[in-house]
């Protein structure tokens, strides 16, 4: 049977890549809302009372719900593309985090090591 023979026979190939049903959807839905509200609560109420860790927290639940999306919207798990899709996914994340991380670093350094009379010209303008 040739490609186009499949394709008329309504048969065709996923490469192991997973369909969406409701009941998926509708749970992908559902986390996203709570992992959305969490941080706005968190935020709202200031429950953790610090700053530094209301922040750490809502990056925290940032990164769950990326992965939410991930999986439940985008269909990517280890076995579609014979797991290319997630190594790629993985390999990009690790950069991300790696630029982010770095460029933090130096403006947190750059603020930490200015010049003693930088916060006085700054104090006069």
């Amino acid at each position: 049977m040739s490609s186009h023979d499949t394709a008329a026979h309504g048969h065709h190939d996923d490469h192991g890549a997973a369909h969406g049903s409701l009941g998926g959807y509708l749970i992908g839905f559902g986390l996203s809302v709570v992992l959305t509200a969490i941080p706005f609560w968190l935020v709202m109420t200031d429950t953790l009372g610090d700053a530094t860790l209301t922040a750490i927290a809502i990056m925290a639940l940032a990164a769950v719900q990326i992965v939410v999306h991930m999986i439940y919207f985008l269909h990517m798990n280890f076995r579609s593309e014979g797991g290319w899709n997630m190594m790629a996914m993985v390999f990009t994340l690790i950069l991300v985090v790696i630029t982010l991380a770095g460029s933090l670093w130096v403006m947190y350094h750059l603020n930490a090591n200015m010049m003693p009379g930088a916060h006085d010209m700054r104090q006069m303008l």
